[in-house]
């Protein structure tokens, strides 16, 4: 939970902060870039595997070493030293990742990737074409206001859109309203998220992966028993490949599943322990527990990260 609080909260890693806390780069300096980030968090040495000829030589007099783009064969040894995270932690931030890449993709095939400028950017949806709405400060005969207007009203996107202009004030509010229904009904709300965690756990299956990790480890053994003694490994290696390819897919179908439980078990919670109706807007619900927005002509649609849905009038 913490490498994904870790994936989510980058921003909390600028260089002030770090400088502000002493910590030094891998290279022994104060200044940190995105890039040392990333690094840390796709690092697969942390969960105690190794993956060989990351870089290989070009030149032996110089030993200069460059990236290895497939030129030769790279290959992936699991338990090679002791862990400091466990591998379904680092399977989650990987999945956190991906779905940071892209975050919507609209009807054009326009990619959206993911943005923590406002808890409203990338979820607010259009119902009329697709794609997202953007927050826009505007200036009408003097009065100033911050509404959200669909991307293709702003940008060519290649879709004709009228739909509407909406006041930021009013998403809060259409936010505020949905989750005081979910409240209102939250007996319906509560049994049904109930169901639906049994039906998730009910697909829940280790046998796969127990059987894939006692044939890499098989494979593993013979590969280095056949490069010590430089015979032709090309053949095990790409078994190794593929049975690394099965087991990363099970990996992130399990972070996937985990995740959904997490967030059905999140909004179980609040709905148990919040005995009352929302007075106000709350910046940190939006962010636990909406998933997306969706606007249309004569209401909203607000989906919750749970799965849940409301329509509110609007």
């Amino acid at each position: 939970m913490h490498s994904i609080l870790l994936a989510r909260n980058l921003d909390l890693y600028r260089e002030a902060h770090i400088r502000q806390w002493g910590i030094l780069n891998g290279a022994g300096n104060e200044r940190w870039h995105t890039s040392n980030i990333n690094n840390i968090l796709r690092n697969e040495k942390y969960t105690g595997d190794a993956l060989l000829q990351k870089t290989y030589t070009v030149d032996f007099l110089t030993k200069k070493r460059v990236k290895n783009n497939g030129i030769v064969p790279q290959y992936y040894v699991e338990n090679s030293h002791e862990a400091i995270i466990p591998k379904e932690i680092f399977m989650q931030v990987q999945e956190e990742l991906i779905r940071r890449r892209i975050v919507h993709t609209s009807p054009s095939g326009k990619k959206r990737t993911f943005s923590s400028n406002h808890c409203f950017s990338q979820i607010v949806i259009c119902g009329k074409c697709g794609e997202v709405f953007r927050r826009v400060h505007w200036n009408n005969r003097g009065k100033k206001s911050i509404v959200w207007r669909c991307a293709s009203r702003l940008e060519n996107t290649g879709l004709f859109c009228d739909a509407r202009t909406v006041p930021e004030s009013q998403i809060e509010q259409v936010i505020v309203t949905a989750i005081n229904q979910a409240l209102c009904e939250k007996n319906n709300f509560l049994t049904t998220l109930r169901d639906n965690i049994a039906a998730v756990i009910s697909r829940e299956s280790d046998k796969a992966m127990v059987d894939i990790d006692k044939q890499l480890e098989e494979l593993q053994t013979e590969l280095l028993k056949l490069a010590t003694s430089n015979a032709d490994y090309e053949k095990v290696g790409d078994e190794i490949h593929h049975l690394r390819d099965q087991k990363q897919k099970l990996l992130l179908d399990n972070a996937n599943r985990d995740e959904l439980k997490k967030r059905m078990a999140d909004m179980s919670t609040f709905l148990k322990k919040q005995s009352t109706a929302l007075t106000k807007y709350d910046e940190q619900l939006v962010r636990r527990l909406i998933d997306k927005v969706t606007v249309f002509e004569d209401k909203f649609t607000v989906e919750f990260k749970s799965g849940l849905t409301v329509d509110v009038n609007g």
